[in-house]
């Protein structure tokens, strides 16, 4: 089980720091990524980290603002977040895959997903 933390409420060009553990299981050997989605749309990619060489993926919409890191000792995946603009506000997801080897940018490549948190940015 994955579960996020650290969303809420913040104005434009904060930033923010989302956190991902891992609940009765280790990240170890898993590709971990961050999606988001809003009422009415896909879930979108936001982030990604392969696990066997530490590739990192970050979606156009999230160059230079976005990154994604991990912590091997905590078990923790992180997404930090800065400059957010209210096209940012969703619920973000932090997901898992056994399949270490790739990071996709789809969500059904992965089979573990955390429960969300809502970050809203108000207009």
């Amino acid at each position: 089980q994955l579960i996020e933390s650290g969303g809420g409420l913040v104005q434009a060009g904060d930033s923010l720091t989302l956190n991902c553990a891992a609940s009765g299981r280790t990240f170890s050997r898993l590709t971990m990524s961050w999606f988001r989605q809003v009422p009415g749309k896909e879930r979108e990619f936001v982030a990604g980290m392969r696990w066997t060489d530490g590739f990192t993926d970050v979606a156009d919409f999230a160059q230079g603002r976005f990154s994604i890191s991990r912590d091997n000792v905590k078990d923790t995946v992180t997404l930090q977040m800065t400059s957010l603009i209210p096209e940012d506000s969703a619920v973000y997801y932090c997901a898992a895959t056994s399949n270490a080897f790739t990071l996709s940018e789809g969500a059904r490549a992965y089979e573990y997903w955390g429960q969300g948190t809502q970050v809203t940015v108000p207009s």
